[in-house]
């Protein structure tokens, strides 16, 4: 059920489905995937670009300090979650979710 509408059985678990991948991360990866999919998804909008997660830059850094290279590390987050379906890249510096 989402805004009180419920939604069919098939959808929920065809989109449950596309996360199962995690299940063979480890558990930074995983925690790295998930929080820029965070940031992508606060933007609260379809079409994004590279700059507005660069944005994040501080909060990811802050979440993991160990990690000084963060731009490179939040590009191949977003290729990776390209690679498994998650966003398109659209052109050179802008993704869009996918619904």
């Amino acid at each position: 059920m989402q805004s009180g509408i419920v939604r069919p059985k098939e959808l929920v678990l065809a989109e449950w489905q596309k996360t199962l991948f995690l299940r063979n991360e480890s558990p930074e990866t995983r925690g790295w995937l998930l929080d820029v999919m965070k940031c992508v998804e606060s933007l609260g909008k379809r079409d994004f670009t590279l700059d507005e997660v660069y944005a994040f830059e501080r909060h990811l850094g802050d979440l993991y300090p160990g990690n000084q290279n963060v731009k490179p590390k939040i590009r191949q987050q977003l290729q990776y979650l390209r690679d498994r379906g998650f966003i398109d890249f659209v052109s050179r510096g802008n993704y869009r979710l996918r619904s």
